[in-house]
């Protein structure tokens, strides 16, 4: 007997399948698949794996939590593979009534992503995740400093801050951070998950600066890079603001890489509009770009307005994501002959403090050293300890 978890979309739900796993207790049979309904896409993903977890272990119980069963029930209700379903309030108690504490884990990994918050306070019109989260709740400090020091213990040689949105933490990221690296001596590498660029405050780029235990790749959620989509989009900064985040971010720390979350394809998109977005690449020097085709959301605002043809949205996602990938390999391709500080994480795989994915061949897993970097192989970099 044995609890497996399937997760889909974010960090947060990695976090948290890894505690409703590592919680449950012993001599149960039980699929978790923790679901995720940022796209149709991601919905239709839950639904393939939960039949295929069937198929391959029918005798299991398969339970669905998540925000896609938070926000289309029924649905999941009417699939005969299904035994139960769990909003995301109750996911941590649902195989078994836990003590409170921070989500936590990755399946082991020397990386492990700890969460802060959950929970959205802001309403993008093609967001329904604040439906299937809520409010904005900021986990308590003591929980997070605990969690932070299990995983530690159990490994992690990386720690990832993670939540729906990090940057609305009660009373500033930047100060948990500060207060995290104060109370727990430990901790020598900390990422953060995606930001909110209007968010980062003083306190974050004291740290950005100054602090080498922040790692310096930072993921923004920038989603447009034309002004009038982002109003359209309800998002809270202008084009000018997304650059000058990035230039705040470079001046105070000159090594930072950026990634960004991009939608394409938005509802009223035109050709010029597009072509901003296109175009941001190069002004916020994304080197790690999430590219998503725009995706209706269930009773969302961005679902009423007028669509643009689904063969364009994925014409101008792929564009997206084909810049991307150029600006990507020529990023990687300067850092051929360069010494990068890296974290060896399994099968001799790693990455670079800038997040650049590193191979060296025969390496342990969590060794951190630095490593000369002689060759790309694709998307990832070979190197040789230096």
């Amino acid at each position: 007997m044995s609890i497996e978890t399937i997760t889909l979309g974010c960090r947060l739900n990695f976090a948290e399948s890894e505690t409703i796993a590592r919680t449950a207790p012993p001599g149960e049979d039980w699929i978790v698949v923790n679901s995720c309904a940022v796209t149709s896409e991601a919905v239709r993903q839950t639904r393939q794996a939960i039949r295929r977890a069937h198929r391959q272990r029918p005798s299991a119980k398969i339970l669905v939590t998540g925000c896609a069963a938070e926000l289309e029930r029924s649905s999941f209700e009417a699939m005969p593979e299904v035994s139960r379903i769990v909003g995301n309030a109750a996911k941590l108690n649902s195989l078994a009534a836990n003590d409170a504490m921070a989500p936590a884990g990755f399946h082991g990994h020397v990386r492990s992503f700890v969460a802060v918050q959950t929970g959205c306070d802001h309403r993008c019109t093609f967001c329904s995740i604040w439906q299937a989260r809520g409010a904005s709740r900021s986990l308590p400090f003591e929980l997070i400093r605990d969690a932070v020091a299990r995983e530690i213990d159990r490994g992690a040689r990386e720690i990832v801050l993670t939540g729906v949105d990090i940057t609305d933490y009660d009373g500033g990221i930047g100060a948990l951070c500060q207060r995290l690296f104060a109370a727990e001596s430990r901790l020598k590498r900390l990422r953060l998950s995606s930001l909110d660029g209007v968010e980062i405050d003083a306190k974050l780029l004291e740290l950005i600066a100054g602090e080498p235990r922040l790692l310096p790749h930072f993921h923004l959620s920038l989603q447009a890079g034309d002004d009038m989509i982002l109003k359209r989009m309800k998002r809270r900064h202008s084009r000018a603001d997304a650059v000058r985040t990035v230039e705040r971010i470079k001046a105070a720390r000159g090594e930072a890489t950026i990634g960004a979350d991009l939608i394409a394809g938005f509802p009223t998109e035109t050709k010029e509009m597009a072509l901003n977005s296109l175009k941001l690449l190069d002004d916020c020097d994304v080197i790690a770009a999430h590219i998503f085709p725009f995706s209706p959301r269930p009773n969302t605002p961005a679902a009423r307005m007028p669509q643009l043809p689904r063969a364009l949205v994925k014409a101008r996602a792929a564009r997206l994501r084909e810049a991307a990938a150029e600006r990507r390999t020529r990023w990687l391709d300067a850092l051929v002959g360069s010494t990068q500080t890296v974290l060896v994480e399994n099968h001799g795989k790693g990455h670079a403090d800038n997040f650049a994915p590193v191979t060296i061949r025969g390496a342990s897993r969590g060794q951190i050293g630095l490593a000369r970097i002689t060759g790309r192989d694709g998307d990832h970099l070979n190197a040789v300890w230096a």
